[in-house]
């Protein structure tokens, strides 16, 4: 690691985060600007949202794979040229498919993100690869209270909605400016052998069980997050703030990760996730006015450690998948999301139109829609609470087994 300036380095990532997540709040905030601009119902926001969704596993898995030949500093620098392009080109989009187009390369550039930066974190700091993955996803949630306090306030503000695509210019150029001319680390302590990587990844069934768990943390966690101001507006609570306030508790619950995770391992933290970010849902499913803010705050409390934990879980117990394991598992989470996306936007689109059939007026129609979506969404960590109850006791069998082993 020598002449590599790791805290330059880490800031640059975190700062790339934030962009990261600042595309999704604000894109969550724009959405009924969009409605309204261009007469898109939910479900064709949906298929504008799933975009995003879709770039991101695809860079993922294809990053992946090129990780090795490739390096961190060249993803990087895909990663910046993505941004740039997608925002300029959603400031200028005229209508739904220039908004796919879009968002599928701010998609991309997000996924180029999480795949350079997660194994050159876990590379740069090689004891304490979980502890600092979680630093460093502070910064999504981190990103997403910022973006989503911007939209809010430019919302308020009468501003539109590509001046609130615009300011994610300033952060992008900074980050550029922190990674261009830098020396990036050579990977040393993940599997570098794509075969390698490859033969790990197919040939383990705890990798591909994690996959599936994967794929039900991100759709507990995005899925929610991302229609947060169409499924809460009419509930009687300001849907921005409620973003900020869940993102910015996992914000914290994530910087002070490390003695959680000790104290209750990570099998033992993703179990109890499962079942607190079920009861929120629940609890939100019913809820309005300000009781809405308490069921937000269990939600958060649910899946502020899913993301992260997930993915040291690969790199601190199946570390012969490499980078390609890494990535595989966030590109697996957002494939999901993205599938999920014009779903969750045709079950707004169904209860409303149902509800307005039975005579409820709009506001009373939308708040049904709402509560009737959260329901659905909450299936997926209620589904978690079984897996990881049986990942937590196979884990705890294993290690045991281990002790013994070593004992003899």
């Amino acid at each position: 690691m020598e002449n590599i300036n790791k805290s330059r380095l880490f800031n640059a990532s975190c700062l790339a985060l934030i962009v990261t997540a600042m595309t999704f709040a604000i894109r969550a905030g724009i959405l009924t600007q969009l409605n309204t601009d261009f007469a898109l119902n939910d479900t064709e926001l949906g298929w504008v949202n799933s975009m995003a969704f879709l770039g991101f596993p695809l860079a993922m898995i294809v990053l992946g794979l090129l990780y090795n030949s490739l390096g961190p500093r060249k993803i990087m620098y895909i990663a910046f040229i993505g941004h740039l392009l997608g925002l300029v080109m959603t400031i200028f989009a005229g209508g739904f498919w220039t908004l796919l187009i879009s968002t599928f390369f701010i998609g991309f550039a997000n996924g180029a993100v999480e795949a350079a930066c997660n194994p050159m974190v876990a590379d740069m700091y090689p004891e304490n690869k979980t502890t600092m993955l979680n630093k460093f996803h502070v910064w999504f949630p981190g990103g997403i209270v910022i973006g989503a306090l911007v939209s809010q306030f430019m919302t308020g503000a009468g501003m539109s909605w590509q001046m609130q695509i615009a300011v994610m210019l300033i952060p992008t150029i900074i980050y550029g400016f922190l990674i261009f001319g830098q020396k990036f680390p050579e990977t040393q302590n993940l599997e570098s052998n794509t075969t390698e990587n490859i033969k790990a990844v197919i040939t383990s069934p705890l990798f591909l069980f994690m996959i599936v768990c994967m794929t039900l943390t991100a759709t507990s966690e995005l899925g929610t997050q991302q229609w947060v101001e169409r499924i809460l507006g009419s509930a009687g609570a300001k849907p921005m703030l409620i973003l900020a306030m869940v993102t910015g508790l996992m914000a914290v619950g994530r910087y002070f990760a490390g003695p959680v995770i000790h104290r209750l391992n990570p099998t033992g933290v993703l179990w109890i996730s499962a079942v607190l970010a079920t009861v929120g849902l629940v609890l939100m499913s019913q809820a309005t006015g300000s009781m809405v803010y308490l069921a937000a705050i269990i939600f958060a409390l649910g899946v502020m450690y899913f993301w992260p934990t997930m993915i040291g879980f690969v790199g601190e117990y199946m570390p012969k998948t490499g980078a390609l394991g890494m990535s595989l598992m966030g590109g697996a989470g957002m494939f999901a999301v993205s599938i999920w996306n014009p779903i969750i936007g045709s079950w707004l689109d169904k209860e409303r139109e149902a509800s307005l059939a039975l005579g409820l007026d709009a506001d009373a129609a939308d708040l049904a829609a709402g509560q009737a979506t959260l329901d659905n969404m909450a299936i997926f960590p209620a589904i978690l609470i079984l897996l990881f109850g049986l990942l937590y006791f196979y884990m705890k069998r294993k290690t045991n087994d281990q002790g013994v082993s070593a004992a003899h």
